[in-house]
């Protein structure tokens, strides 16, 4: 019997989950600690609101 079809998904899986592990580490090889990777994320996620916050506002000046 072949299993060539199958060894050829089990390939294909295992790399999906090789490539997902790979950007997970290459995320942690920022240098930076958790508490300043926290920061950091919270400042852009301010950013993030003040920009919507303002699109909103535009909007509603427009109307």
């Amino acid at each position: 019997m072949t299993r060539g079809n199958q060894r050829e998904l089990a390939r294909a899986k295992n790399m999906k989950k090789n490539q997902a592990v790979t950007s997970k580490q290459k995320q942690s090889e920022d240098g930076l600690t958790f508490e300043q990777r926290k920061e950091r994320d919270a400042q852009l996620m301010r950013e993030k609101q003040k920009k919507k916050l303002e699109a909103a506002e535009a909007a509603n000046s427009k109307s």
